[in-house]
């Protein structure tokens, strides 16, 4: 579900330069959901907007590109909830914490180092050598 939302946004922001290529490329990707038996039609239109390409498509697409990373967000967040709570790879889903160590502090505070390390090195090298950024 993740991967088709993370997909969804990367779609989503493609067409909204609103191009050729983000025409064509918006009219090619949404006419598929039309093979979709009884309701493939109406769901394109209802993604349209009407019943071509059109300035309402592109309200609803940068809509769906706000709104999307939150829900992916939130998604994120839920995943990661109940992967702690059972644990990775734990397909009975029983309490097996005996020789583990727990999520948070321990893997919170190495992600956050991580973060940090990453951001500063972003930091320092946009300061003192931008153009090796491009």
């Amino acid at each position: 579900i993740l991967l088709f939302l993370v997909m969804a946004t990367a779609f989503v922001g493609y067409v909204l330069p609103w191009g050729q290529m983000s025409f064509w490329g918006a009219t090619v990707i949404t006419n598929l959901l039309s093979a979709a038996p009884y309701v493939g039609t109406d769901l394109v239109q209802w993604i349209w907007g009407g019943f071509s390409v059109d300035n309402a498509t592109l309200t609803r697409f940068f809509t769906f590109h706000f709104i999307l990373p939150f829900i992916i967000a939130a998604a994120s967040m839920i995943h990661l909830l109940f992967l702690h709570q059972t644990g990775s790879s734990n397909p009975t889903g029983l309490n097996s914490n005996l020789d583990k160590i727990t999520f948070h502090p321990y893997f919170s505070y190495k992600d956050l180092l991580g973060f940090a390390i990453m951001l500063g090195a972003l930091a320092a090298l946009s300061t003192f050598a931008p153009n090796l950024l491009g």
